[in-house]
């Protein structure tokens, strides 16, 4: 396993200092969310995407891939309410995986919650079917990129479409394409009210990402989450993949939450015998 971070957390920092910081704290890679950096991918032609990759190669670190896909360009939505509206999700999302496989990025979090939450009149089944067929086109062309696009449950508070790991495996399943696994977020997965383990366990088997952070919003060990159980978990399904920390409440300063994230799980991991 390795460590990395989410660059939103640093809020107006440029790149290069937000990579030579984290760099310098022990992190391995960067998270990147395409809304930072600009309001539509496709603006940033090959000279900046290879500037981008090659920025955070001399710090040492990987682009892990891409969060945050669908807060920018506005509109967006996969199960519509039109066709119009889905097929420019669909041609985003194809974009946002071109631009992902040009960072040298390998995996795109599919978080999303108000750009898949379910419209009101619709059923749960015809919204099923249409994320179904979605995620299907994305998968496939996800596949031909060598790229993953990981579907992450959320809290229920966050979203009224896929809310446990129990329907990101289904959806996972359903596709049945080597484009589409899971990721899976802390802060959510205490929304769930089962033990951590338990979650990792059930959808191991397809886990390619993982979100650090805690129960209150902040960095992992800030809160109440029990990082040994989650960590030996981890291990037991064979996790090789990145701790990506990912906060939503940045009010201590990105500095703090950043430096603070790192030592606790280095920490932790020594406390089952895990280095990072």
């Amino acid at each position: 396993m390795k460590l990395s971070i989410c660059n939103e957390l640093f809020g107006a920092w440029p790149l290069e200092k937000v990579f030579s910081y984290v760099s310098r704290l022990g992190y391995h890679g960067v998270e990147i969310a395409p809304f930072t950096l600009t309001e539509d991918v496709r603006s940033l032609g090959p000279r900046e995407r290879r500037r981008l990759r090659e920025l955070a190669e001399s710090h040492g670190l990987e682009i892990v891939g891409l969060h945050w896909l669908l807060v920018k360009p506005e509109g967006l939505h996969i199960l519509g309410p039109s066709r119009e509206t889905i097929n420019a999700t669909l041609e985003y999302m194809r974009a946002l995986i071109d631009f992902s496989a040009d960072l040298g990025g390998k995996v795109l979090v599919f978080g999303s919650p108000r750009q898949r939450n379910v419209p009101p009149g619709m059923s749960r089944e015809e919204a099923w079917r249409r994320a179904l067929d979605f995620f299907s086109n994305v998968a496939e062309y996800a596949e031909e990129r060598g790229q993953i696009v990981a579907i992450e449950p959320l809290a229920r508070h966050l979203t009224n479409f896929i809310n446990t790991v129990d329907e990101a495996v289904k959806l996972v399943e359903e596709v049945g394409s080597p484009g589409l696994r899971l990721i899976l977020d802390v802060y959510s997965m205490t929304d769930e009210g089962r033990p951590y383990g338990e979650i990792i366990r059930r959808g191991g088997r397809y886990l390619v990402h993982f979100h650090a952070n805690d129960t209150n919003k902040l960095g992992p060990g800030f809160g109440d989450a029990d990082y040994i159980e989650i960590l030996n978990a981890l291990r037991e399904v064979g996790y090789q993949g990145f701790l990506s920390v990912e906060v939503f409440d940045t009010s201590p300063g990105a500095e703090r939450i950043a430096s603070e994230s790192i030592e606790n799980l280095k920490k932790f991991g020594r406390m089952v015998g895990l280095e990072f």
